[in-house]
């Protein structure tokens, strides 16, 4: 007993030392200075490799070449309007797609055999890769902003479909009996209890479908599109101007990021419940 015991103090001294240590950059100035580092030192190595002639500026760019159509472009106003273009057809599919995806994964949880009628048909949809529909789309609604939004909107809503009909079936079946029990209609156990159960699901699958809806409109500006990052990337990769395709992929991923955030940003408001539960991680 006196040698365990001696074990516990010993290993009680050394837990604040440990734990001190562990946090030096455990916080969010720390983190986001290991980020900001990170970030500088990959363009620092990446420039220094072409000017040394390690690595081809014609095949993979150059930094400093970035930097300057970043510049220009955003001087003479092209970027902000190629980019603003792209975000309005995302922000169209996204929310169709994610709305109407839902309110049929929904939806078939009101009926058993209308849901197993159709899952083989969900599930055949599903495994299509649906960047090979965007010829068709572009064949039924055009070249304009209208094809772009639908091939959007058939990226998310199967994703979108599919989350929230699986979160219908996994929603607490006791609980359900015990409402249908006490007489309560199917209408008040979806709302008390099946709408409540997949919200969380449903919120989640929002940063998944963003990344979709930012995909469909790109693919569909690579196909056929005066405007927007696809067209940027697809018109330079084109002239092998590499440094104009990291660009326009450069401000794909800061929209993607910005998206990211606001996603998260709206799960805290609707979901304040959840932060407070599983917010914080156990360190071991």
């Amino acid at each position: 007993m006196t040698e365990t015991a001696q074990v516990v103090k010993t290993a009680a001294r050394a837990r604040p030392r440990q734990k001190a240590r562990r946090n030096v950059f455990d916080s969010l100035i720390g983190r986001s200075a290991l980020q900001i580092l990170a970030v500088v030192g990959f363009f620092l190595l990446w420039e220094e490799a072409v000017r040394w002639g390690w690595l081809s500026a014609f095949l993979v760019g150059q930094p400093s070449g970035v930097l300057r159509n970043l510049i220009g472009s955003i001087a003479n106003g092209s970027l902000f309007a190629d980019t603003g273009y792209t975000i309005f057809e995302a922000i169209l599919g996204f929310a169709f797609g994610t709305v109407i995806g839902s309110v049929i994964g929904l939806t078939l949880w009101y009926s058993v055999f209308v849901a197993r009628l159709v899952e083989p048909f969900i599930a055949a949809i599903n495994s299509v890769p649906k960047i090979a529909l965007a010829p068709i789309i572009i064949l039924w609604f055009g070249t304009g902003l209208l094809s772009k939004v639908a091939l959007a909107i058939s990226l998310t809503s199967i994703v979108a479909l599919i989350t929230a009909y699986q979160a219908a079936k996994d929603a607490d079946k006791d609980l359900q009996a015990l409402l249908f029990s006490m007489g309560a209609s199917k209408q008040q156990i979806f709302k008390r209890v099946i709408a409540p159960s997949t919200l969380p699901a449903i919120i989640a699958t929002f940063r998944i479908n963003i990344g979709f809806a930012l995909v469909g409109a790109v693919v569909g500006e690579f196909i056929s599109s005066q405007h927007g990052l696809g067209h940027v990337i697809y018109v330079a990769s084109s002239l092998y101007d590499l440094n104009t395709v990291w660009a326009g992929l450069f401000t794909l991923m800061l929209v993607g990021f910005l998206f990211y955030h606001l996603v998260e940003v709206t799960e805290r408001w609707l979901l304040p419940w959840k932060q407070q539960q599983g917010g914080t991680q156990i360190n071991v």
